[in-house]
């Protein structure tokens, strides 16, 4: 709210300032509002519903302006952090990062350990049923990080990708025992900062986009964390890293609507 109203006084304040340098001071003086007042304490009076005026109109604009805007910008040395609502798989000229658990498990179903047929990772499953990850994996060279608690599967560390075509797959969620995906505050921050060396290796001087990792299925720390506060945390986190997407290109950050998120609320804008 404070970022809001400094916002449409600086507007305003701007405004008026080209109104008293252009608008001439016979104007102000010809409206009499107190007839028993001095003409220069009516000119301040007028100058001042002058600026009354400008200023809620101000408040206006810059309400409808907030309320509406579908992006926002984040600039820093030599690098773009775009925020934006959207669909991830309708982006385009872009890489684009898809979050699998620390198995790349395929099978969707309903099961506590199956993929949820809503999530991301399901979405894209069911898109490309016949997806051979055991070959994806084993052309990509990732490495395996030993075994999971679930089942005992090869698992790999939290933040590596498999490149396939556009999209990048990545470890993301580690498993319990099962076959839930969890992470604990510490493991997510460290998935991020292995995700940003993987995106400035693999972006191939196009955009990369991202979705809020950890705002679906997967539980992050012991306290359950908002969309807001988990993109929060991945943008500081970019902004800390040494490995980063260079200009002109960007990273982009794909958002899903909801009554707990707005982009008006991220820190920094």
């Amino acid at each position: 709210m404070n970022k809001y109203i400094k916002r449409s006084r600086a507007w305003a304040v701007s405004i008026v300032s080209f109104i008293f340098m252009f608008v001439p001071e016979e104007m102000f003086k010809s409206q009499i509002i107190f007839s028993n007042l001095s003409i220069e304490k009516n000119v301040i009076i007028n100058r001042g519903i002058v600026f009354l005026a400008v200023f809620f109109l101000a408040l206006l604009v810059n309400a409808i302006y907030l309320g509406y805007r579908r992006k926002v910008n984040i600039k820093g040395k030599n690098y773009t952090i775009q925020i934006k609502y959207g669909d991830l798989f309708k982006q385009k000229d872009c890489k684009v990062v898809i979050p699998f658990d620390e198995c790349f498990t395929t099978n969707v179903g309903m099961g506590t350990a199956d993929i949820n047929p809503k999530s991301l990772c399901g979405q894209y499953l069911q898109a490309n049923p016949s997806i051979d990850m055991e070959q994806l994996i084993h052309s990509s060279g990732i490495l395996v990080k030993g075994k999971s608690k679930y089942a005992g599967k090869e698992k790999y560390e939290s933040g590596r990708v498999i490149q396939n075509g556009k999209y990048l797959l990545m470890a993301f969620a580690k498993l319990d025992k099962v076959g839930k995906g969890i992470l604990t505050r510490e493991e997510y921050i460290e998935s991020l900062s292995v995700l940003w060396e993987e995106l400035d290796n693999y972006y191939g001087q196009q955009d990369v986009c991202i979705p809020i990792l950890g705002s679906g299925t997967t539980r992050i720390g012991d306290n359950e964390l908002t969309q807001q506060e988990l993109l929060d945390i991945i943008i500081n986190s970019y902004k800390l890293s040494v490995h980063r997407i260079k200009k002109p290109n960007k990273l982009c950050i794909v958002c899903r609507c909801m009554d707990d998120f707005s982009l008006n609320k991220i820190e920094g804008i």
